[in-house]
């Protein structure tokens, strides 16, 4: 038997793995790629050469192991923070980390494990499971109402039934879009015998007026919210994601993550992002307002679409979903397959790219 000859059933794989795939969105090269909720806008020139600067510094030092606590990046995301809704927040509040899902990850690590429940609440984000596997930890999903809001006295008998360590609220939900009002946080967080996730990937997309649960950090030491600067900072190769919670919760990840384990120049590139924040943010308005447009056009050409305060639209309802997205794909436009049977979700990019998935749908739906 020779190296390549070796498959997954000749390894001592947990048996929890076998028959799983690795996750993964398609990364096709195609005109339209409107499948992962990037920002279809990238940095400056100016920006560009700003990082360039910061990554050339730190090169300088990449002989030495970085800020193992990126305590300076930390309290530039603080003050970010503290100017988008959440109040005081310190340092020593903030945690950061390889994207998101390394902070979910750590999170799971901290409060999951063998004998511990996490539960959410279906549709919603298609990794969550998969932390809660690859941690050992019981995975419990209740369903949402039809509108995709959480149905909150069915979700709190989830709570009372299964009494999770950890839940996971997404605000805005993927794949649905949806914005969780606070007062369901509040009754959740009253309910909850261990900590509350609020996972605030596509906060900065929220429409005018929808708070963010980073409002409610003061009064409930087990809130935990959740943010990423590869949405809104057009930072998704950047794989940037932190926390704002009580600094027990930061000192709860930090026993379980893994030493120096976010780099030197990724410090620096998110710090010259958040010095830039005002101009990397300025695409936002234009793509809720694209998004609102798209969400306006699906409904008046027969089409359902999900309300979204997202950068994403999810619309149906479709007799064969494959066949669509196939078909949208075989135009140049490739969009995500996911969510609810007889569901698609777009992703919002360029005027000029949701001209082409509108042109693209409208032929296959003829």
């Amino acid at each position: 038997m020779t190296i390549n000859d070796v498959t997954l059933d000749d390894l001592p794989l947990r048996d929890d793995l076998r028959g799983e795939v690795p996750y993964g969105a398609p990364q096709l090269d195609v005109p339209v790629a409107l499948n992962v909720n990037e920002n279809p806008y990238p940095p400056s020139e100016a920006v560009v050469a700003d990082m360039a600067a910061a990554v050339a510094a730190a090169a300088r030092t990449l002989n030495r192991y970085p800020d193992r606590d990126a305590l300076a990046l930390r309290a530039d995301l603080a003050a970010y923070l503290n100017g988008d809704g959440a109040e005081g927040l310190r340092v020593e509040n903030v945690w950061a980390a390889n994207g998101s899902n390394e902070v979910m990850q750590q999170l799971l690590l901290a409060f999951g494990g063998p004998g511990r429940t996490a539960l959410s609440f279906a549709p919603t984000y298609s990794m969550y499971p998969e932390y809660a596997r690859d941690t050992h930890t019981n995975w419990v999903a209740g369903r949402r109402a039809d509108d995709f809001s959480i149905d909150l006295p069915a979700a709190l008998d989830g709570i009372a039934e299964h009494q999770p360590t950890v839940v996971l609220l997404a605000s805005p939900n993927n794949p649905t879009g949806t914005a969780l009002p606070l007062a369901d946080v509040e009754a959740i967080l009253a309910a909850a015998p261990g900590v509350v996730v609020v996972d605030e990937a596509y906060a900065e997309f929220r429409r005018a007026g929808t708070p963010s649960a980073l409002t409610l950090l003061p009064d409930h030491p087990r809130l935990v919210v959740t943010r990423t600067m590869s949405k809104a900072f057009a930072l998704a190769g950047g794989r940037l994601g932190y926390l704002a919670a009580s600094s027990a919760v930061v000192d709860a990840v930090r026993i379980v993550r893994l030493p120096y384990h976010l780099s030197a120049v990724s410090q620096a590139v998110a710090r010259v992002a958040l010095a830039h924040a005002d101009e990397l943010l300025a695409a936002v308005g234009e793509l809720r307002a694209e998004r609102d447009r798209t969400v306006d056009w699906l409904r008046e050409n027969g089409f359902q679409a999900a309300a979204s305060d997202a950068n994403f639209v999810l619309f149906g309802v479709l007799p064969d979903r494959h066949a669509v997205w196939q078909g949208l794909l075989d135009r140049g436009v490739l969009i995500r397959e996911t969510g609810p049977d007889g569901w698609l979700r777009v992703s919002i990019g360029t005027p000029e790219e949701m001209a082409a998935f509108r042109a693209a749908l409208m032929e296959v739906r003829t």
